[in-house]
């Protein structure tokens, strides 16, 4: 397996081993941040009220922790077909959510076990065929997907960092100047402060912020009592342990698998760009095994009594903020979570996080997201179809956590789809690209009149269809600064005796370039002519031009019969 070339920015990058005690530091930074999850297996508690005991309920909480980590380590595992080798953190999945629910309110645990079994081994099938769907993951979605993981999480970032709930709807300024000291810290550190210290940004702001929330009253006693009654060790399980499955749950639960398989594409593709200096597109073949672990963290918690897992955005936006992304860290944080999901006591220190420290822990991490999600959309010429897929992806995307009355009598069935912004703009996203690829044909041609066309002419062809296919801006600029130097050396040496035929044809991989003509053919030298043969030979001019072309194109071959000529420009994408 080719290694990616570690960028600049990254102190500890995807193949490093930080020392141990880094290691755990940075590890436990992202139990923090996994920890804010397990709200979704306390809503499913809080439906089943007096259908489960207090030591199974506690017992939910512990087993989703296990599976977490599990899924963790799993995820960065790096073999040929399975794990992605990266860190990204799993937890408990929101896009599992709607449907969990359903089916707890329908047939108890029993039916949510079951169907969550159920939903990842549907992902772990639709694994097998991921890379045939290159097609659907073009990065101007791609872009958009990450861009929206970290949106849809802005309104929990938000309302915890001003300290609202549902039902607490006025901000206290202590719980403001904490939320802002916290932040203040953990930028700070993360901007000004050189050194190793900035690995440590988010933990030093989250001891700052606990600290703060003792000393303002937001962490009282009621809530730090909730740690001394909480047992040291203890071993979870689930009472009357049992599954079933109901075929009225299957397409919820298909819906669900689909909005997870899809985030996990995007979170992903994110750890691809973040530890590789030359990413230019995802490859689908180090997804596939990730999607694989992602399906087992619905087999694992199903089979042994938990929630639903799924990557986390929140962590690998974490994993840029401390410029760390050694997959030894996520042996480290998955090895935590699931020491302390058989220490309730330490586990609940985690879990009374104050609300202002967790909003800033939050901002601080999504913020590289969105900005990533924007950049990989950056790197792609956009015509117009491309501007409406992105265009319409945001604006339905954003309507479901900004209107989501608007979608309050969809069907039980599709929820899932329209539960967040996410799952909407993802689903909208590939919709879209699906329809606006209708039309579109890989090969373009262009017939060039020497002396009669110019540079603008070539120009104005290569971005056009550059925009259309969705192809790298640095390839478009490359060829059609080459084509352009082709016309006007072969006009200015008066090579060609008739038009040049100029054929482009494209696909993700590549964009190959055929320039034919009749007349004598232009050479590309390996080497530049010596100085002395530019005075004294006219002819040099052009083997200057070839080798300077060349020096632009992956790969050029040209050959000449019987006064008909061809030139062959190959670029990798």
């Amino acid at each position: 397996m080719t290694e990616p070339r570690k960028p600049s920015n990254l102190l500890y990058g995807l193949n490093d081993h930080p020392p141990l005690g880094i290691t755990m530091a940075l590890g436990l930074q992202h139990v923090f941040i996994l920890f804010i999850s397990l709200i979704f297996p306390a809503i499913i508690v809080n439906l089943l009220g007096t259908g489960i005991d207090a030591y199974s309920a506690r017992s939910f909480v512990s087993l989703s922790m296990i599976a977490g980590g599990v899924l963790t380590i799993l995820q960065a595992v790096r073999t040929k077909h399975f794990g992605s080798g990266y860190l990204c953190p799993a937890l408990c999945g929101p896009s599992y959510l709607s449907a969990s629910i359903l089916a707890v309110t329908t047939g108890g645990l029993p039916l949510l076990f079951g169907m969550t079994a159920f939903a990842g081994a549907v992902e772990v099938a639709f694994s097998r065929v991921m890379n045939r769907l290159r097609f659907l993951f073009t990065a101007e979605v791609m872009g958009i997907i990450v861009a929206l993981i970290g949106i849809v999480i802005i309104p929990v970032a938000i309302k915890n960092f001003f300290g609202l709930s549902g039902t607490d709807t006025v901000t206290n300024p202590s719980e403001l100047i904490v939320a802002v000291l916290t932040l203040a810290t953990m930028v700070g550190i993360n901007v000004w402060i050189k050194g190793n210290l900035r690995l440590y940004s988010i933990i030093i702001g989250m001891v700052v912020g606990y600290g703060l929330s003792w000393a303002f009253g937001i962490l009282d006693s009621k809530s730090l009592s909730r740690v001394g009654e909480a047992a040291w060790f203890s071993i979870p399980y689930i009472s009357n342990m049992g599954w079933s499955f109901d075929v009225t749950m299957v397409v919820p639960f298909i819906v669900a698998t689909i909005c997870s398989t899809f985030k996990t594409v995007g979170d992903l593709g994110t750890c691809q760009k973040i530890n590789d200096a030359e990413w230019k597109r995802l490859d689908m073949e180090r997804v596939s095994p990730g999607i694989l672990v992602d399906g087992i963290g619905g087999i694992l918690p199903g089979l042994i009594g938990g929630f639903g897992q799924s990557t986390s955005s929140s962590n690998v936006g974490l994993s840029v903020a401390t410029a760390s992304t050694s997959r030894v860290i996520a042996y480290a944080a998955g090895g935590i979570i699931i020491v302390l999901a058989f220490f309730p006591r330490l586990s609940e220190l985690f879990i009374i996080m104050p609300p202002p420290v967790m909003g800033a822990t939050l901002i601080s991490a999504i913020s590289f997201m969105i900005v990533a999600g924007f950049q990989i959309i950056g790197t792609r010429v956009l015509d117009v179809r491309r501007t409406f897929v992105l265009g319409f992806a945001l604006i339905f995307g954003l309507s479901a956590d900004l209107m989501p009355q608007l979608y309050a009598s969809v069907h039980p069935w599709i929820k899932p789809v329209f539960s967040s912004s996410l799952a909407l703009g993802t689903v909208t996203a590939i919709v879209m690209n699906s329809i606006m690829r209708i039309g579109i044909s890989d090969r373009a041609s262009l017939m060039l009149q020497p002396g009669q066309h110019s540079s603008n002419d070539v120009f104005t062809f290569v971005e056009k269809q550059g925009g259309t296919w969705g192809a790298r801006r640095e390839v478009i600029n490359k060829a059609a600064g080459a084509l352009t130097e082709v016309l006007e050396s072969v006009s200015g040496l008066g090579l060609a005796k008739s038009p040049l035929q100029v054929e482009m044809k494209f696909d993700e991989l590549s964009l190959d370039i055929d320039i034919t003509y009749d007349g004598a053919l232009f050479p590309f030298p390996m080497t530049p002519p010596s100085p002395e043969e530019l005075l004294e030979d006219d002819a040099a001019i052009g083997k200057l031009s070839g080798f300077l072309i060349r020096q632009r194109v992956d790969k050029v071959s040209s050959s000449v019969k019987d006064g008909h000529c061809n030139i062959h420009f190959h670029y990798n994408h």
